[in-house]
């Protein structure tokens, strides 16, 4: 039996591991000219750049991945647990580090706030501890989860306890006084690509993510992707890059290949198509597979405008993870229903030796005038006492148009759907679409955006296919 997968993001390599430790004939295929999808760095003369995600989390998906495949993880390639989870400025230069040792995090927020707001913080630790818990086996593992399997998996109280029906901002409000709290805590939010005023309170445990650790990967997340790459090569997956896909073909109702634009075809009795999943919907891979899917009028998640720089910096210090925020944050997520905020909230990534990624929120559809935006990012960077010069030479800058261009379907967004109240939760696509032996994985897919979810996505794929396989052949 062979399959073909079309994609070699996380969630893509991922599923081709899984599958080819249980003796299964892979072949990806990849338009881009290498793996790894968002991993892939960005290269401006000598110097290389994170441009994407720029963090591990999760790690445990990883370890239990190459287990399975029987290697080793942490031999595979060089992590660093940051001790310093990242570094929050507001105007005037007011500062707060968030730590991974739990007590350096509450002192630093009674110093930062009161120790009032000290012990909110350990009360909204321990809620985002629970909700975590509560959701890891029967949502974030499980194959298409509702509210009734939920309900099923736990008693009723425990459901609703994890405050499926309830705004995150408004649980917010009801854990922290200080606003500057509630922005920082509220800015997990925008992890998922949505406004902490229309996300439901379960994301508050993304919280209690970073505190079960936060890895820095020596050599930049690209080297994810290679020992992603590796493992799944020696298992014996094989790659084409370069490899844009023109169509999927069937016969008789039955998966027969996958053709690429070259009209090189490839053979297979499955697929499992790690694209934005709408990208079938819209017909992408050819009409034979093109679904009715709401995916088409569903509204799409945030997406950013990122700046790739090699500049030197004064004033504050920087951590890898530093957060300049807004002066209004109410005003900056209503800006982003129509274009990028007056005052955005900036995040960068210092990668050493001058290097940063720096990103701000924006809509999909965001038209931009860039010296416009590179001045607003610079002026909210100063307002926090750093200064930063950008020049052209040392920078690329992408907005929403470039990335819409780069993962066809998304239309611009880098989340998937929007994952705006409650019901969200259960609408992203699960691992089966529609048609018999086309599988779904990635982050535009259950259970939702980010590296580690992308990775459950594509392990969530395999193992749909092979309980198909397996029913097929008992038949």
């Amino acid at each position: 039996m062979a399959t073909v997968i079309i994609g070699a993001g996380v969630g893509g390599l991922t599923a081709a591991i899984a599958l080819a430790t249980q003796g299964e004939t892979v072949t990806v295929l990849e338009a881009q000219s290498g793996a790894g999808g968002k991993l892939l760095p960005v290269t401006i003369g000598d110097n290389t750049f994170d441009s994407g995600p720029t963090v591990l989390t999760m790690k445990w998906v990883f370890e239990e991945l190459f287990d399975l495949a029987g290697s080793n993880f942490d031999s595979a390639l060089s992590l660093e647990p940051l001790s310093t989870l990242a570094r929050h400025y507001w105007s005037g230069g007011a500062t707060l580090d968030l730590f991974a040792d739990t007590g350096q995090t509450i002192d630093a927020i009674s110093r930062f706030a009161g120790k009032e707001e000290a012990q909110n913080y350990v009360a909204f630790s321990a809620k985002a501890k629970q909700i975590h818990q509560t959701l890891l086996e029967p949502f974030m593992k499980n194959q298409r989860p509702s509210m009734w399997s939920l309900t099923r998996a736990m008693p009723l109280g425990e459901a609703l306890s994890i405050n499926p029906f309830e705004s995150y901002w408004r649980a917010l409000r009801r854990y922290f006084k200080d606003p500057r709290l509630q922005q920082l805590f509220g800015r997990y939010a925008t992890y998922c690509g949505t406004s902490p005023f229309k996300a439901p309170a379960t994301l508050m445990l993304v919280a209690d993510v970073e505190a079960q650790g936060v890895w820095r990967v020596e050599g930049g997340m690209a080297k994810l992707a290679i020992a992603l790459e590796t493992l799944a090569r020696q298992l014996g997956v094989s790659f084409h890059f370069k490899s844009e896909v023109e169509r999927i073909e069937m016969s008789n109702g039955s998966l027969a290949a996958v053709v690429d634009k070259n009209e090189i075809r490839h053979s297979c009795t499955s697929v499992v198509c790690n694209a934005d999943s709408a990208a079938l919907a819209e017909g992408l891979f050819g009409h034979s597979t093109a679904s009715q899917e709401r995916l088409l009028f569903q509204e799409r998640s945030l997406s950013a405008i990122t700046w790739c720089a090699k500049a030197e910096t004064e004033g504050v210090p920087l951590d890898h993870h530093t957060v300049f925020f807004s002066d209004d944050y109410d005003r900056q997520f209503s800006d982003l229903q129509h274009g990028p905020p007056q005052d955005p909230t900036v995040y960068v990534c210092d990668q050493g030796a001058g290097r940063k990624l720096l990103l701000v929120n924006a809509p999909a559809n965001a038209q931009l005038a860039p010296n416009d935006i590179d001045a607003r990012l610079l002026r909210r960077l100063s307002k926090c006492g750093l200064n930063m010069v950008l020049n052209e030479q040392n920078m690329m800058c992408r907005s929403p148009y470039d990335f819409a261009k780069l993962y066809p379907a998304t239309h611009g967004a880098l989340y998937g759907r929007a994952s705006n109240g409650w019901m969200s939760t259960f609408q992203r696509p699960a691992a089966r679409s529609k048609i018999p032996g086309l599988y779904l994985a990635g982050g535009s897919t259950h259970p939702g955006p980010g590296v580690p979810m992308a990775a459950l996505a594509g392990l969530r794929a395999a193992e749909a296919l092979l309980h198909d396989r397996a029913l097929m052949r008992r038949s």
